[in-house]
């Protein structure tokens, strides 16, 4: 996330930079999110939910008749057989509801939101196979520690804990890595129990328990919520292990060649790219002895919480410089919190209080994930997460993709073609930390990675009006195209502009598969929406043609109007990749 800063001038201004470089990284008390729920009517009737942004990609608001919370599998087990009984349409919902696409709208008013908030225990606890089994609710956070209690770890996971186990395996969530099983959490599992709609004689629900080895695992495991509740899951986990840690900057200019081979040589590698500054990080990752001295802690800095009153002036200078076209401003801003972030070592801590240097040696449980802003006290005028709607904060889209490791020299290569034309372009990806790249690997999920590559995770300024381009509005656009249809990335099903998603369900070479598990699972489509109906190929596309749709990712622009015109922005070809259409300002930067 980010750690934007101000605009460039007099050296005044630099200090005031430092100093609020200094309040972010600050060890604060902070403000958890509020439910994404919101309900008229005893706060259970007539609803509306969002994302943990507080926007989907189309800003549509996603509404529901009711939502319910059940605490046990039986009262699941109810809530679907009446829905299913009454033809309503169903979605579930998560705590936090990190993902940015409509995975959780229902169609129309109608229908019922089933929120798994409370549907959070460990119930079963087997030290010896090694395995763990919790409900649907239980966040990323509880899981890694509660394992590290009976003397166990999950392999790998996303680097947020504030996730749910059903969430994250609904979205295909992962890690870094390309060893072992890979760095999917969906593939650890061994387990699961899913509700569908069941017919008359099944009292209108069925529970479904599938274990490794069964075919529809490979559906229910990344499942985009279309098939059921996922009620219970069982892991597959390894005994309690340490990592080592360490951060180095090289050049970029052997990015390409270094990117595919930097994953074989490191368990837990990753990358981060700042490419208008030629620069890369290189995690360098690995296990050690347990009896190995050091008890490190991973605390990113970004994922904490951060003072409101910080929060909007940072948001108030991007806004400034966006207006401005100040692209000198935000290069200064982004070199600043680049070099604030490597010398703060990104948050690590040697000895779970401050960090002395490298390697920091951990256990995993204190070192895989963070997300320290989603606990604390309930005063958002105080501190928040940095994208918590209810402040002045961040407001991003974010593209996130997966390219075979075949093709991630030539990807790269093509990007620092752009960056060669346009230097200062993508200092506005630096503010948000850059561009993450983890390893992947193929998976047996039918909706998982389809081969072994790396995901390239962009985060950048939206405008609060859907109406306005952002600076160098082109050239990410252009990256987005070039990695989708040059490259066939494969989108991460949570995160995502819609463009992304368009006719995406051809590129899975087991697509047919999961859509016939599907019409055995839910016949009547009651887990399913228009917009998940779209992405997986049963009702047209999700391109919007419409005045200004390009500059939301709702189309790619065949006309000068689903860009801004008024506003000096026209439908172009690409500057690297010719066949991309992209929203182009014609006069100077």
């Amino acid at each position: 996330m980010s750690l934007l800063m101000f605009r460039k001038g007099v050296p005044g201004r630099l200090l005031l930079r430092s100093k609020c470089l200094f309040v972010l990284f600050m060890t604060v008390c902070c403000t958890p999110p509020e439910d994404p729920i919101k309900c008229s009517t005893s706060n259970t009737i007539n609803c509306t939910i969002t994302n943990s942004y507080g926007a989907f990609p189309d800003r549509s608001i996603c509404r529901a008749r009711s939502v319910a919370y059940p605490t046990t599998e039986e009262e699941l087990l109810s809530l679907v057989a009446s829905a299913t009984k009454n033809k309503s349409k169903i979605k579930v919902a998560t705590r936090f509801s990190h993902s940015i696409p409509k995975l959780v709208c229902p169609n129309g008013q109608d229908g019922l939101l089933i929120s798994t908030k409370y549907l959070n225990r460990v119930l079963k606890i087997d030290v010896e196979a090694m395995k763990m089994t919790v409900e649907a609710g239980v966040t990323l956070k509880e899981l890694i520690n509660e394992a590290a209690k009976a003397g166990m770890a999950l392999p790998y996971a996303p680097y947020w804990w504030g996730l749910t186990i059903g969430g994250l395996l609904g979205t295909g969530a992962h890690g870094s890595t390309l060893w072992g099983k890979g760095s999917s959490v969906h593939d650890y599992v061994e387990g699961l129990r899913i509700v569908s709609p069941g017919g008359p004689a099944e009292g209108y629900v069925k529970v479904r328990v599938l274990n490794d080895g069964d075919e529809e695992l490979n559906a229910a495991k990344v499942s985009l919520g279309v098939l059921g509740v996922i009620s219970q899951v069982t892991l597959k986990l390894q005994p309690v292990f340490k990592r080592s840690i360490t951060y180095i900057s090289k050049n970029d200019s052997d990015l390409g060649d270094e990117a595919v081979s930097f994953g074989k040589k490191y368990e837990f590698a990753d990358i981060t790219w700042y490419p208008s500054q030629h620069k890369a990080v290189y995690r360098l990752d690995h296990r050690v002895p347990t009896n190995t001295s050091g008890d490190g802690l991973y605390d990113f800095i970004p994922f904490r919480s951060t003072p409101s009153l910080t929060l909007a002036l940072i948001r108030t200078t991007e806004e400034n410089q966006e207006s401005s076209s100040d692209d000198g401003g935000k290069c200064l801003s982004a070199k600043l919190v680049t070099s604030t972030l490597l010398d703060s070592a990104y948050g690590l801590k040697n000895n779970g209080i401050i960090f002395t240097g490298y390697p920091v040696i951990g256990y995993q449980h204190r070192v895989q994930a963070s997300g320290s802003c989603l606990e604390g006290f309930e005063d958002k005028r105080i501190t928040a997460c940095a994208w918590d709607p209810r402040v002045k904060g961040e407001f991003f889209h974010q593209t996130t993709f997966s390219i075979g490791l075949s093709s991630v020299k030539s990807f790269i290569q093509d990007v620092q073609k752009l960056v060669k034309l346009e230097p200062k372009a993508l200092c506005g990806l630096e503010l948000y930390n850059g561009i993450l790249m983890r390893y992947v690997t193929a998976s047996s999920a039918y909706l998982g990675k389809q081969q072994d590559g790396v995901d390239f995770d962009f985060t950048y300024y939206r405008s609060k009006d859907p109406m306005s381009p952002r600076l160098y509005e082109d050239v990410i656009e252009e990256i987005e195209q070039m990695a989708v249809i040059k490259y066939g990335a494969l989108p991460h099903w949570g995160k995502n502009r819609n463009i992304v998603f368009d006719r995406v369900i051809n590129k899975y070479k087991n697509a047919e598969k999961f859509l016939r598990i599907k019409k055995v699972y839910d016949p009547l489509g009651l887990f399913s929406s228009e917009w998940t109906d779209q992405i997986l190929g049963l009702q047209g596309g999700l391109i919007t043609l419409k005045e200004g749709c390009a500059l939301e990712g709702l189309c790619i622009c065949t006309e000068d109007i689903h860009c801004a015109p008024s506003k000096a922005y026209f439908c172009r070809p690409g500057k690297v990749f010719k066949d991309a259409r992209v929203c182009t300002r014609l006069n100077s930067h």
